[in-house]
């Protein structure tokens, strides 16, 4: 799919050219240098104007074991009402000036009240992530704790390790967004796990 990047310092616009933004404005280092290298590195005339950025969320999939992992942690939303009770990947909303790595680290410390190293990302679809809904979209990430133990600080009042099989991880309500991550999850972890 044609994609087009502007630069500026170390901040990034990128776009498909179907009409569906991602990642304006955001920090994403040398993500897009190769659009530069390719000549593309001028906005599409026919977008420029056009301003429908989404919300970068970012999440995590929290291994248990960083050589050969069973599990990954889920966690039960308490609020909106909306979502109250559902499962989902641990992570927030992306700060103004924040990379999508910092923000990360910054959440689950939040969120759980542990250290996490990130390991590779889980690529959703979209340079943006997974679609969450119209306005937003997540970036996941392995990750393996470092520090502390995970306890449900903020915004969840369950956790849970989940093994990764896909009856077990697929049995639990998921936020509907984070439903097809679930099995890009499972297929992350099991590529974790496979001697190279």
């Amino acid at each position: 799919m044609p994609m087009t990047a502007e630069r500026t310092g170390s901040y990034c616009t990128a776009t498909h050219l179907r009409g569906v933004p991602f990642r304006l404005g955001q920090k994403c280092g040398p993500r897009h240098s190769h659009l530069r290298a390719a000549g593309r590195d001028q906005p599409d005339r026919r977008l420029v104007g056009v301003h429908m950025s989404l919300k970068q969320i970012v999440g995590a999939a929290i291994l248990d074991h960083r050589a050969a992992p069973a599990g990954f942690l889920a966690a039960r939303r308490t609020a909106p009402e909306s979502l109250a009770g559902l499962w989902e990947f641990p992570g927030g909303k992306v700060e103004p000036g924040e990379s999508c790595e910092d923000a990360l680290r910054r959440e689950i410390r939040e969120e759980l009240g542990v250290e996490i190293e990130l390991g590779a990302e889980v690529a959703g679809p979209h340079e943006q992530g997974w679609p969450l809904n119209e306005t937003a979209a997540m970036r996941v990430w392995c990750a393996y704790i470092t520090d502390g133990r995970p306890e449900p600080l903020e915004d969840h009042d369950e956790l849970r390790w989940v093994r990764l099989d896909e009856s077990e991880a697929t049995s639990l309500p998921w936020i509907p967004a984070d439903f097809p991550i679930v099995a890009a999850v499972l297929r992350a972890a099991k590529a974790v796990s496979r001697p190279a």
